[in-house]
């Protein structure tokens, strides 16, 4: 029984290849062109003003998560990265400052989302698991960062925010990269 299984799989296989072999004039062009339909547009860059505001609230988020974490964390990494976050944070503020200035209309006005507030009020309420509780936020944080400044790196409309952005990611994949080591 199973060598008419074997035979007739073979068989099988024999005929799929046969038919596959006319499907093997395909040009390069339609290669490229099913290639280019398989694989996801990137998505487009929010308005320069949404990523400023964006941004704004991140930055904001890292800087009072940070705070929590220098007087709740009990860990020196974790105290050592919310001093990293205090001053990294704090400077890419004062740069999108900067970059938004070159802009008319575009402000920068931090306020943090109501998931970054719930966060932080998640942290507040964290007591002893407060540095895992903080690691974890913290690279789910960065990730959407790091996504939000290399996508309007790579698609943005405004020069001075595209700067910006290139030269903020970096940053945040050592950030991301750093927080993925925290206890």
């Amino acid at each position: 029984m199973n060598k008419k299984l074997i035979v007739g799989l073979a068989g099988a296989l024999a005929l799929a290849a046969c038919s596959q072999s006319d499907d093997a004039d395909t040009t390069a062009e339609d290669t490229a062109a099913t290639d280019a339909a398989a694989t996801p547009a990137a998505p487009a860059a929010p308005a320069p003003q949404e990523f400023v505001d964006k941004v704004a609230a991140s930055d904001m988020f890292e800087l009072e998560a940070a705070k929590l974490a220098q007087t709740q964390g009990t860990s020196d990494d974790v105290k050592a990265f919310a001093a990293m976050m205090i001053k990294d944070h704090t400077d890419s503020s004062a740069r999108l400052k900067e970059a938004a200035a070159t802009i008319d209309g575009v402000t920068v006005t931090p306020a943090l989302t109501a998931k970054q507030q719930m966060d932080l009020d998640a942290l507040k309420k964290a007591g002893d698991q407060f540095d895992t509780a903080y690691a974890q936020v913290q690279v789910v944080a960065h990730n959407e960062a790091l996504t939000l400044l290399q996508g309007y790196a790579d698609n943005g409309t405004e020069a001075s925010l595209k700067t910006f952005a290139a030269g903020v990611a970096p940053v945040v994949q050592h950030h991301l990269d750093e927080a993925k080591q925290l206890p």
